[in-house]
């Protein structure tokens, strides 16, 4: 039997059919839907991380939501937020700007707009002293510590826990005559002396108060205007339709064209008006998404490699096997795992080959010229010869042996010697 080549014979092409394809078996036992279900097997797992972090970039690269479930925001429509208030400002030709951090707040709040600052509770006193050192008119939803920073002689007051429901405007603001009663609970704001601060008017007295407290107040501080409402859940998408509530906070925001909406964060850092800004200012908002997702594929690539155990190193062999005992063990591994596909194309490929180089037939020739120069030197019919190199792989021993005398007579044919 003659020694298994391992070059690689020339590819076959059966006239008019692509080798390989609608199930044609192969020289070694393979088709070209098999050999694609192997491919795919290898590198499946590549193509499964690439779609995840394909869909991960995807989902940072794309806007953020325009609506929120946070309390008293302008893009919230749930029944805590405050996105119906919002749009009937925008209507009216309000433009309206929602800023979650005090930094930006202060920025935007220049004179002749409207700062909204709808709670104090997560301000630092650096932010508070800010807030109240801008040039704005301020509205304040129930303050607790920013009022005495804004109108000494104001402080926050409570109900008694009372449900005061509905509340007459019992002052000569504008803004309160228009609205005439509201539906309002909760704190109000009371002076600290026997009179209210000059310039400053208080407006729908909560019932059962003591002392008494109010509802809603206006002042005039450093030629700016200060509005304060105890109740903040007034503006809110359930309550903005009770009674006078939407004629009071349309009249109390909407008095510029400009309005900064500014509903504080808890993770929001405390303002430093003598550093700028740091990087995570300059970055884009899914800088991190697109960060965290470089990490993963740096990750995912340092594990590929590392499975690797490193270059190749020349080394002596202990022992040295002649070609013959690697020819033979090979033979034995095929025989074993009854291999025959395999056995019959390193069978066929050593003869391909040896008889193309023989024939003086180009490497870069396809099946078709192999078959007619060996079909005229050996004086054969192409098509036995097509069935001798490239036909079905034999499915025993007795038809691989078979198969290798039948080789062994053709490559005796077209070369004697």
């Amino acid at each position: 039997m003659t020694a298994p080549s391992t070059t690689r014979p020339p590819r076959p092409a059966a006239p008019g059919t692509p080798p390989g394809a609608d199930g044609v078996v192969l020289g070694d036992g393979t088709t070209a839907r098999s050999r694609a279900g192997a491919r795919w097997r290898r590198v499946r797992w590549l193509v499964v991380v690439a779609v995840v972090l394909g869909i991960g970039a995807l989902a940072a690269i794309l806007p953020a939501p325009t609506r929120s479930s946070t309390a008293l925001a302008p893009d919230n429509p749930r029944g805590n937020g405050a996105m119906a208030l919002a749009q009937v400002l925008g209507d009216q030709g309000v433009r309206v700007d929602y800023v979650r951090t005090a930094g930006a707040a202060v920025e935007a709040a220049e004179a002749g707009r409207t700062l909204l600052v709808t709670s104090d509770w997560f301000l630092t006193d650096e932010q508070m002293d800010a807030v109240a050192g801008t040039r704005a008119d301020l509205v304040l939803l129930d303050p607790y510590l920013l009022l005495d920073r804004v109108v000494p002689g104001l402080t926050t007051g409570w109900s008694g826990g009372q449900q005061p429901g509905a509340l007459d405007a019992s002052c000569t603001d504008p803004d309160a005559e228009a609205a005439g009663s509201i539906s309002a609970t909760g704190a109000g704001v009371t002076p600290t002396g026997a009179e209210p601060p000059a310039g400053t008017t208080l407006c729908f007295p909560l019932p059962g108060s003591s002392p008494q407290a109010y509802l809603f107040s206006v002042s005039e501080v450093d030629d700016r205007r200060v509005t304060v409402v105890g109740d903040a859940g007034l503006i809110t998408n359930d309550r903005i339709t009770d009674a006078g509530n939407a004629a009071l906070a349309l009249r109390a925001l909407g008095r510029t064209p400009d309005l900064v909406w500014y509903v504080p964060s808890a993770d929001d850092l405390a303002l430093d008006a003598g550093t700028g800004p740091g990087l995570g200012d300059l970055l884009p908002p899914t800088a991190r998404a697109l960060l965290l997702q470089a990490l993963v594929v740096v990750l995912a690539l340092a594990v590929w490699r590392a499975r690797r155990l490193g270059r190749v190193v020349a080394e002596r062999l202990p022992v040295v096997v002649r070609p013959a005992e690697t020819t033979r063990g090979r033979a034995r591994l095929y025989r074993t795992s009854r291999s025959y596909g395999h056995a019959a194309a390193a069978l066929r490929a050593g003869t391909a080959a040896r008889l193309a180089r023989r024939l003086g037939v180009p490497a870069s020739a396809g099946a078709p010229e192999v078959v007619a120069a060996v079909a005229r030197a050996g004086r054969r019919d192409e098509t036995d010869v097509r069935d001798l190199l490239y036909g079905p792989p034999p499915t025993s021993d007795a038809g691989l042996e078979h198969l290798a005398r039948r080789l062994d007579q053709l490559e005796s044919e077209v070369h004697p010697t």
